[in-house]
């Protein structure tokens, strides 16, 4: 027995319906994209000036003159060579900026591999009726791979780098001390990422990330497993991923350094990958280090460095649909938390708070011998703290 061929009459209904339900939010992201623009960046001369060049690139004046290297409060309205910018440095600005320019369309493509990754997760990946000995066959990875394919080829390389979650996290902080045209366009960038990650948790991390899910593919491979066996310490990595993003806050808004506007991220993004350009050899070695750690290392950039990885952290216990522990099943024989990537299960089985980041994986949600661990939405009749149940749940659909 297969699992395609265990699915009942009503997940086929579902899988047909949420596929159709994807292929539409595409089309509608097709239909509402603006008229398709030069891939090409414009081409300016240090003759103009920065008040000429930044509405055309869709950026500030501020950020303009902060890419320069000029002060903040330069003469907007002067020739560039008279504030000493040669055309090379010109080109190399023109085009890092123009490279954040992204495509609405993109919005709609992050939210289809969500909603597949919402469905499969609460109703597709246990087949209805079937039992605990037949476990096996829950949550096959075969569905999950080929999204994160997906993600990598049309959300990354495809659509290029922006937008992305990461530069959500951090463009709305920019705005606030005016370094984005509008400040609306990134809170709205904002919360729909945050948004993405709450309807199920770090969905749109864990499935649709063109980053996140290349780590995920490598991390993958059935290679170094005994090295996967080691995790890094939740408080490690955190400690390190939140101090990088008080960090940045503080260099951002000139509190220390006394240059405001200043991005630490900028010198480790890894999404430049997807446009294949690196502006800086920090970037490179970002991408390098972040992938070759991926073979033995649970998503390195996303634990240790990414700003919306520390931000979805925080987010996940409002999480609608989520991993759910039952501990009056739960008699803490440690298969979850072993087959857990991060300690996440694990701090679920102990009842920690703030456990460390879940990325909706669903590899702990077949080991369970005693059905003590879900993934769904919170009953009426149920309480819950960060997946935590307090209530006997109701029986899942696949208990018979």
């Amino acid at each position: 027995m297969s699992y395609i061929t265990s699915l009942s009459g009503k997940q086929y209904v579902w899988l047909v319906a949420t596929l159709i339900a994807m292929a539409a939010i595409m089309a509608l992201g097709v239909i509402m994209e603006p008229e398709t623009e030069d891939a090409l960046a414009p081409s300016f001369s240090t003759g103009d000036s920065i008040r000429h060049i930044a509405p055309k690139l869709g950026t500030t004046g501020f950020a303009m003159a902060k890419e320069l290297g000029l002060p903040l409060n330069v003469d907007k309205d002067v020739p560039l060579s008279e504030l000493d910018v040669n055309q090379e440095q010109l080109d190399h600005v023109v085009a890092h900026l123009y490279s954040h320019r992204g495509r609405q369309l993109k919005y709609y493509v992050f939210a289809a591999p969500v909603l597949f990754g919402l469905v499969f997760l609460t109703r597709l990946g246990r087949p209805d009726g079937s039992s605990n000995d037949q476990r096996k066959l829950w949550y096959p990875q075969a569905p999950y791979i080929a999204v994160l394919l997906v993600a990598v080829v049309v959300c990354g390389f495809f659509m290029g780098k922006s937008p992305n979650p990461m530069e959500g996290a951090v463009k709305i902080f920019k705005g606030m001390v005016g370094l984005q045209p509008s400040m609306s366009a990134v809170v709205f960038a904002f919360m729909f990422f945050v948004g993405l990650a709450i309807v199920g948790n770090k969905l749109i991390c864990g499935w649709a990330c063109p980053f996140g899910a290349l780590q995920e593919l490598i991390y993958s491979l059935p290679l170094l497993r005994r090295l996967k066996r080691r995790k890094v310490p939740f408080f490690v990595s955190n400690l390190i991923r939140g101090g990088l993003f008080l960090l940045m806050l503080l260099f951002l808004f000139a509190i220390i350094g006394g240059k405001k506007g200043f991005v630490i991220y900028h010198f480790v993004n890894p999404f430049n990958l997807f446009n294949l350009r690196f502006e800086s050899s920090t970037i490179l070695i970002t991408v390098v280090v972040a992938l070759v750690l991926s073979l033995f290392v649970y998503r390195p950039f996303c634990q240790f460095i990414c700003p919306f990885g520390f931000v979805s952290w925080l987010a996940e216990r409002a999480s609608l649909a989520r991993v759910r522990i039952d501990l009056t099943r739960c008699d803490q024989c440690g298969a979850c938390s072993r087959a857990c990537p991060t300690h996440s299960a694990g701090h679920k089985v102990d009842g920690k708070t703030f456990a460390a980041d879940c990325y909706s994986c669903a590899r702990c949600l077949k080991v369970c011998p005693r059905e003590a661990i879900a993934y769904r939405f919170l009953s009426i009749n149920e309480h819950s703290t960060d997946g935590i149940l307090a209530s006997h749940p109701e029986p899942s659909p696949g208990d018979g």
